[in-house]
């Protein structure tokens, strides 16, 4: 998943950027976000594997600021680092490659990474009793009787790493497809609206006529097999992103429509907030509900091409710390919501005041992470179960 910052020096039918080091701060962004989020997740009152002692809805409008876009935007960034990973390789590598650098982790991850996190659900939900040993060896034999309600955890899970299984399968289905046809030139014509303002237009009804059709039917699940809005919204932004990455005129007017789009996200997100609050306890009319879907719509492009056009204008340079941060995102990703579960866990244990047990859970998170990552990439056995290459780069 790293992202290549230059493109393959053969001409190529779409015309290549000369410079993409902003959609690498884009890219270790949105991961970051990601690690924030989940640490608001255990303090929210919305469901979650833990939950603080604290927890309130009191944060869950800035959560709502982020959580219509920030994995559609990963989805993107993933699609056009896709497309310069094809810019060096055949199709056929491209799919070892992935395979190799996406299924091992997810594997390792499902079999170690993870079951710590449903110890502490069981612990904290059905006030479990065992050790973590002995469910440990339930959960690798599969057994389904964690049960609350009717609702039984499902075994082995991959819990935050549904991404990386989703990314799996994308790059699998349009590998298949770049086998049998590699030349893109073809879509040129049907993408030249990209370079004007239709693309602060488009992409917004196309996730509008999604959320519309699809969402009511299909709410997400992150099971793989019957997570079809998901998929439409998720392999759409894949596939969005692998289509336009070499095209130059993309990223210019993506700079040049980046407040207009920043205030259509932000109008969108307070628009919303006040539809939540209005409706809390009560039902809304279904005209009402469904033009809110076109509004959520609007919030998730708006945010996503602000923030390509304000990294393209602010971030487009490369220090030094650039490509550190860059291979670390995918060890951090793994290893976050594992170490903020167990860490949360523990700290309610403490009796803390809020404060000074989000700060520590701050603090551990980023240490733990920081500090996994160190030792990963030290240690060619432990790279490749955390997505780097075997050699470490320099």
């Amino acid at each position: 998943m790293t992202m290549a910052t230059a493109p393959s020096p053969a001409p190529v039918p779409d015309g290549p950027p000369t410079r993409l080091d902003f959609l690498d701060w884009v890219r270790v962004g949105a991961f970051g976000l990601l690690i924030f989020y989940h640490i608001g997740m255990f303090y929210v009152s919305w469901d979650w594997h833990a939950k603080s002692g604290h927890a309130s809805p009191w944060a869950e409008p800035l959560m709502m600021l982020s959580s219509p876009w920030r994995l559609t935007l990963l989805f993107l960034v993933s699609g056009i680092a896709t497309r310069f990973m094809l810019a060096k390789m055949s199709p056929g590598r491209l799919l070892r490659s992935r395979l190799a650098r996406l299924g091992i982790p997810l594997l390792f991850g499902m079999a170690v990474i993870v079951p710590p996190q449903s110890y502490v659900e069981v612990v904290e939900k059905i006030a479990y009793p065992g050790s973590y040993w002995e469910f440990w060896g339930q959960y690798l034999r599969f057994y389904q009787g964690f049960c609350r309600d009717g609702d039984c955890l499902i075994l082995p899970t991959w819990n935050h790493l549904w991404f990386v299984a989703y990314l799996l399968v994308y790059t699998l289905i349009l590998g298949a497809i770049l086998i049998t046809n590699r030349d893109w030139s073809r879509l040129n014509p049907l993408f030249r609206w990209t370079e004007g303002p239709l693309l602060l237009i488009l992409p917004w009804l196309a996730l509008a006529g999604l959320r519309l059709g699809l969402a009511p039917i299909f709410p997400i699940t992150h099971a793989l097999v019957d997570d079809w809005y998901n998929h439409a919204l998720s392999f759409s932004a894949f596939l969005f992103g692998f289509v336009l990455a070499r095209r130059i005129g993309v990223w210019e007017n993506a700079q040049h429509l980046r407040w207009p789009a920043l205030i259509l996200g932000l109008a969108a997100y307070a628009g919303l907030q006040l539809y939540y609050t209005t409706y809390a306890d009560r039902d809304p009319p279904e005209t009402l509900r469904a033009a809110m879907r076109c509004v959520y719509a609007a919030q998730q492009w708006g945010f996503i091409l602000a923030i390509l056009g304000f990294a393209r204008r602010h971030l487009n340079h490369r220090p030094p710390i650039l490509p550190y941060l860059s291979r670390g995102v995918f060890p951090f990703y793994i290893l976050h919501q594992t170490v903020i579960v167990c860490a949360g866990h523990g700290l309610k244990q403490l009796g803390l005041p809020a404060g000074w047990e989000f700060i520590a859970l701050m603090a551990v998170t980023l240490a733990a992470c920081l500090g996994g990552y160190e030792i990963i990439r030290r240690v060619p056995l432990l790279r490749p179960l955390f997505g780097l290459p075997y050699t470490q780069l320099p």
